[in-house]
C-alpha cells in the first residue's frame, strides 16, 4: 500500500517558533511596503495577494511538503493578512474591532465548511488538494484575524505593544498548559494557538518598529524586516536538515 504523502509541516515546538517569526516578519514587512515605502494599502494588497498566489500555486503543485515553499506560503499570509487588517480599518473604517468581528465570522465558516467535507479539522497530515486549500484559507483569514486582534488590544484596549505581546504571550503559554495537562481536543487548542501566535508577532513587530513615543524600540519597518528574514532564513535551513534526517531514519528502517 503506498504511503499518504504529506504536505504540512509537522506540529513540534520547531513549527511555533518559526510561526512566531514568520508573523512578526509578515507585520514588518506589511507596514515597510504600506507604509514606509508610500504604497498604500490597495497597492500592499495587490502585491502581497499575487505574491500569496504564486506561492501558494507552486506549494500545491509539489506532491511533498517543502520547508521553503510550505514557510514562504505562511509568511505571504501573514504579510498578506496585515495588509487586509490595514486595509479594513483604516481604508473602509470599520475599525479595529469590526474588523476582529468580520474576520472571525469567516474563519468560522471556512472551518465550518472544512469539518461539513472532511468531517475533522485535522492539519496533520494533509494529503488532500482540496483539504489543503481550506487548510490555507484558514491560515489566511486566522493570521488577519490575529493582526486585527493585536491591533484591537492597542488601539481599543489601550494596551502597549509590549504588553500587548505579553497579553499574547501569557495565552498561548495558557493553551501549552492545556495541551499538557488536560483532555481538551487537541484540535481546537492548535486552531486557537495558531490564531493567538499571530497577534503576539504582530505586537512584537510593532514593539520592535514603532517609535519609542508609542512604547516601541524605533528600529524600522526595514531594519527589523532583515533581521526577522535571516532569523526565518537559518530556521527553515534548519527545518530542511530535520526533514533530511528523519527521511533517511525512516528508509533505513524500511
Amino acid at each position: 500500500m503506498k504511503s499518504q504523502i504529506n504536505k504540512i509541516a509537522e506540529i513540534t515546538l520547531l513549527f511555533w517558533f518559526m510561526k512566531i517569526v514568520a508573523t512578526t516578519l509578515g507585520e514588518t514587512l506589511g507596514d515597510y511596503l504600506s507604509m514606509t515605502l508610500g504604497l498604500g494599502y490597495d497597492m500592499g494588497i495587490a502585491i502581497t495577494l499575487s505574491f500569496f498566489i504564486l506561492i501558494l500555486f507552486i506549494q500545491v503543485y509539489f506532491n511533498k511538503y517543502v520547508p521553503l515553499i510550505f514557510w514562504l506560503v505562511i509568511i505571504a499570509t501573514t504579510t498578506l493578512g496585515t495588509e487586509i487588517s490595514d486595509y479594513i480599518d483604516r481604508t473602509l473604517q470599520l475599525g479595529y474591532t469590526g474588523g476582529t468581528f468580520i474576520l472571525a465570522s469567516l474563519l468560522a465558516l471556512i472551518l465550518a465548511a472544512w469539518y461539513y467535507k472532511f468531517k475533522n479539522l485535522k492539519v496533520y497530515p494533509i494529503a488532500n488538494p482540496t483539504k489543503e486549500i481550506y487548510f490555507w484559507l484558514a491560515v489566511l483569514l486566522s493570521n488577519s484575524l490575529g493582526t486585527a486582534f493585536g491591533d484591537f488590544l492597542g488601539d481599543v484596549g489601550g494596551l502597549s505593544y509590549l504588553q500587548g505581546a505579553l497579553v499574547t504571550a501569557s495565552i498561548i503559554l495558557i493553551i501549552l498548559g492545556l495541551h499538557y495537562y488536560t483532555r481538551i481536543n487537541e484540535v481546537a487548542l492548535f486552531w486557537i494557538a495558531f490564531i493567538f501566535t499571530r497577534p503576539f508577532g504582530a505586537t512584537f513587530g510593532d514593539f520592535l518598529t514603532k517609535p519609542m513615543s508609542k512604547g516601541g524600540l524605533d528600529l524600522g519597518t526595514l531594519n527589523a524586516t532583515l533581521v526577522a528574514v535571516l532569523v526565518m532564513g537559518g530556521l527553515i535551513y534548519l527545518a530542511h536538515n530535520n526533514l533530511k534526517k528523519s527521511t533517511l531514519l525512516t528508509s533505513m528502517k524500511m
